[in-house]
């Protein structure tokens, strides 16, 4: 039988378990998160990059990579889109984003545009994350349920974004590290590289492999791609990733990869005899099955490490803390 202390402790116990579960069910992201707050930010935030990329079709490309960016550096939380301050080391000026990383205006125009009708209530992660969906969308690619609840970050870091983000020149086995370290698989790896069957790539990243006469690049692609990339300077001067359908995201990056047409060397790494032929092989083969999986896995990138509840803030304009 229970003495009356014995029940108080119980009750206690129970209610504090309720509200561990309350403070969990705020912490996550949820499709209808602004269904009362804003119920009209969705259709304006696509609005907004459909006249972007409308005007630029490159700028898709530009949107996906900048949200990869954003969430393999302390999460999901438009750390990306802060500008220097003599408190902030920018991430923007960290090397892989430095002169590559595109769209930060875009994203702004968007909040702009927000913020004039639910001042203060939709953060700028959340308006980056819904601009990547929009923009796979925008370029015939897939479309998904976006969740949203995100909070921005008021911290920035140059040092992740040198060390967390992976590079043209990884090989597979650190990519594959590289993408498990923020909770993705090999699966979700070799998908969400598919996003370079839009969008371009600067000479000096392709250079060597254009020049090194490897065994893992066709000649004549290879030939192709000298004429507009020296073997010095010129640096900036660009090139498709996808020579096919550079403006469609669709599986054709795939099939470039198995012809030996990858531009860069991390993308060439998932299929040149390694653990991810086998996936890169079925994506070339199914247009569904890449369009699902990427869909899934960009869901699942959005879910790193985002500022919820009371984390984090609501930016009145993404370049800076309020």
């Amino acid at each position: 039988m229970n003495t009356p202390t014995q029940s108080l402790a119980a009750r206690a116990a129970i209610f504090a378990l309720l509200m561990l579960s309350c403070m969990q069910c705020h912490a996550q992201l949820s499709a209808t998160f602004y269904d009362n707050t804003c119920p009209n930010a969705l259709n304006t935030i696509r609005t907004s990059i459909r006249q972007a990329i409308s005007s630029e079709r490159r700028m898709a490309a530009s949107l996906i990579r900048l949200h990869f960016h954003d969430c393999f550096v302390q999460g999901c939380d438009a750390s990306i889109l802060l500008d220097e301050t003599p408190s902030i080391e920018s991430e923007k000026t960290a090397l892989p984003n430095l002169g590559s990383a595109r769209g930060y205006g875009i994203i702004e125009d968007a909040k702009r545009e927000v913020e004039k009708i639910c001042p203060e209530v939709v953060s700028c992660a959340d308006i980056l994350t819904v601009a990547a969906r929009d923009a796979s969308a925008a370029v015939g690619g897939p479309s998904w349920t976006v969740k949203l609840g995100r909070r921005d970050s008021t911290i920035a870091s140059k040092t992740l974004a040198e060390t967390d983000l992976p590079g043209p020149f990884d090989p597979l086995n650190r990519l594959i590290s590289s993408f498990a370290s923020k909770g993705l698989n090999t699966r979700d790896m070799v998908a969400l590289s598919g996003a370079h069957t839009i969008g371009q790539a600067q000479c000096f990243l392709f250079r060597d492999r254009i020049y090194g006469n490897g065994t893992d690049i066709d000649a004549g692609f290879a030939s192709t791609r000298r004429r507009q990339c020296p073997q010095e300077g010129e640096n900036g001067n660009l090139a498709p990733l996808d020579l096919v359908t550079p403006n469609q995201l669709d599986n054709n990056y795939f099939k470039n990869l198995i012809q030996k047409k990858g531009l860069l060397q991390s993308d060439q790494v998932l299929f040149n005899g390694g653990s991810t032929d086998n996936i890169v092989s079925e994506y070339s083969n199914s247009p569904r099955a890449f369009s699902s999986d990427f869909a899934a896995a960009m869901i699942k990138m959005g879910d790193i490490s985002p500022l919820t509840g009371q984390n984090g803030i609501i930016r009145k304009v993404c370049g800076s803390v309020n």
